[in-house]
């Protein structure tokens, strides 16, 4: 890491792809300090998406993998024991990547936010899906979620104060609407238990990813991520020592691969690639990516764990996509 990466070193970042592709100025990259080209979409690299959507992009997958690895998690672990020792594992995983590069402890500014971040994606989120997914398959969890895009620029635009156009808003609020639809329709007019746990999960996850986008324009996003996990490691491990104390657990290859995915994919990297490119086009246009999300996961639940969909469900989740490109487009 060279000296630019200290975790409290301010870093010129672009805001929107509108933006630079007018400035067409140098971008600092937030994950490794160093300058890049910016001569708009795709600069550099002959790229339909620009370098942020791409890290965006990346995230995006590695969290349409995190509902299946839950599946597989629940297989050895109680809810209680897998999130504890998620959490616990990717703490670990963080702390000896800040220790071995020497990262000086973020400004006093900074740690409200990175409590934010803590508390939303990386307890509550993953606290509340797993026991959601106790009453409810994947392929309906994966498309309920579809709902945190919206809820991200909502609260994004809050909180930043930046104003996208009425198109973005409009094909934002399509995508939120097939897939209110299609939670309707699958639960026969009325919401289920899960369905209130996984709503609550996204509220919590949307102001989540806001700090985080926001705090990955001022330091690194694998230091956005490390100083939050590490926060929540105290309560991780003595939430493992009591939950593995009370709830049954057994081995197996699912289980340990689910587990060992959960701490190191989608708590570690997944949201590392995330913030930064959550920091670099923005949050509004970052976060309707996720769009993209449910459909993912549905493959996922078809290939690894065998589930079977109704046809409601591919058509919702293909249905967000449609709206992926016009939010993309629209002014952010």
């Amino acid at each position: 890491m060279t000296a630019q990466d200290s975790a409290t070193a301010q870093m010129t970042i672009a805001v929107g792809a509108d933006d630079r592709s007018a400035s067409g100025s140098a971008v600092k990259d937030s994950g490794s300090g160093s300058v890049l080209p910016d001569n708009g979409p795709g600069a550099g690299s002959g790229s339909l998406l620009p370098r942020g959507a791409m890290l965006a992009a990346l995230g995006v997958v590695s969290f349409s993998l995190t509902f299946p690895g839950t599946a597989w998690g629940l297989e050895s672990f109680g809810p209680w024991t897998l999130v504890s020792l998620r959490i616990a594992l990717s703490a670990l995983i963080a702390g000896a990547l800040l220790l071995g590069q020497r990262v000086p402890f973020p400004d006093r500014a900074h740690w409200p936010g990175l409590a934010v971040v803590a508390g939303g994606s990386l307890i509550g989120f993953p606290l509340l899906t797993t026991i959601a997914l106790q009453t409810s398959t994947t392929s309906h969890a994966a498309v309920v979620i579809g709902l945190l895009p919206l809820a991200t620029a909502a609260l994004g635009a809050v909180r930043t104060g930046r104003r996208p156009s009425r198109a973005f808003w409009a094909a934002a609020l399509a995508g939120a609407a097939v897939v209110a639809a299609f939670t309707v329709q699958q639960s026969g007019g009325a919401l289920s238990a899960g369905d209130v746990y996984l709503f609550a999960a996204l509220l919590v996850c949307a102001a989540a990813y806001v700090e985080g986008g926001r705090l990955a324009s001022v330091m690194p996003g694998w230091h956005v991520v490390g100083w939050a996990l590490l926060l929540c490691l105290p309560f991780a491990l003595v939430g493992a020592a009591v939950a593995l104390a009370y709830e049954p657990w057994r081995l197996t290859a699912h289980g340990v691969a689910g587990l060992l995915w959960l701490a190191a994919g989608s708590n570690f990297f997944g949201l590392y690639v995330w913030y930064r490119g959550l920091a670099a086009i923005g949050v509004p246009k970052a976060s309707q990516l996720q769009l993209a999300q449910p459909l993912l996961t549905l493959l996922w639940s078809v290939l690894l764990l065998g589930e079977h969909l109704s046809p409601a469900a591919p058509l919702a989740a293909a249905g967000v996509l449609v709206c992926i490109a016009v939010t993309q487009r629209a002014r952010s």
